[in-house]
């Protein structure tokens, strides 16, 4: 089983794509996700344009498009904008968040009122041919693992599915299994080594995330997020650990 790998654009919000895409090609990464907020806003046709040429240039694919449309909150006539940017960009994969608290915080009214929304989202997904993907993430309905799973068989659509991330917060053993429950709804991984508030060379991590993925039966695609000094230098090193982690070599 051989998993993609690549990174999130949202690592290095500072620099320039042409930077990003270049310190990738340097450290054997082909794939990237573009985040909404700075390099890829969803309206701005020329940028996605200029960001889909550099790809061609460079040798990279856009495996995702990293929005931060937030189910629940953002209008949802919003969506399709995302939607249309993401196919600007070559890919039919969209990040999105999912409501605005952890589910346990929720009342019954609210969460039906989120499922609504996420059912809708949906349902636009397919008749566009792409796949929403919720963040896994803390202050969202994801936060619980058994939260996560009620939505993906709620929703019950191939259309909506799930990134998955450890939570800094939680031990390795409590990370295992989530993952382990939300396995078949995952596409995406948002890889990093963190620990609470305190970030670690990937390489810290290697025999913690082996477990992780030996928890997938299928391939999947493997996104750097963030460095753990933040800078742009350290991509390679990061990669050359992840590649190490999938026992893959450039």
């Amino acid at each position: 089983m051989q998993h993609s790998t690549g990174l999130v654009s949202v690592s290095f919000r500072a620099h320039a794509p042409r930077e990003i895409l270049c310190a990738m090609r340097d450290a054997g990464l082909s794939l990237i996700e573009w985040g909404s907020d700075v390099h890829a806003p969803c309206r701005d046709a020329a940028r996605l344009d200029e960001l889909a040429l550099l790809m061609r240039e460079l040798g990279v694919t856009c495996s995702s498009y990293g929005t931060y449309f937030r189910l629940g909150q953002t209008p949802f006539d919003e969506l399709e904008h995302y939607i249309l940017a993401a196919k600007r960009l070559g890919t039919d994969t969209l990040r999105v968040w999912c409501g605005t608290k952890s589910g346990a915080d929720m009342t019954e009214g609210e969460i039906t009122s989120l499922l609504s929304d996420c059912r809708a989202a949906a349902r636009m997904a397919e008749a566009h041919g792409v796949t929403i993907c919720t963040e896994c993430h803390r202050g969202t309905f994801t936060e619980r693992a058994e939260d996560a799973l009620y939505l993906m068989q709620a929703v019950n659509s191939p259309h909506f599915r799930t990134y998955w991330q450890p939570f800094q917060w939680c031990t390795a053993e409590q990370n295992m299994q989530y993952l382990r429950a939300l396995a078949p709804y995952v596409t995406h991984l948002h890889v990093f080594q963190w620990k609470g508030n305190a970030r670690f060379p990937l390489s810290d991590g290697i025999d913690e995330w082996r477990e992780y993925l030996s928890l997938l039966d299928t391939p999947h695609t493997l996104l750097l997020e963030f460095m753990p000094d933040d800078r742009l230098s350290s991509l390679t090193a990061e990669a050359d650990a992840l590649r190490t982690i999938i026992g893959d070599t450039i």
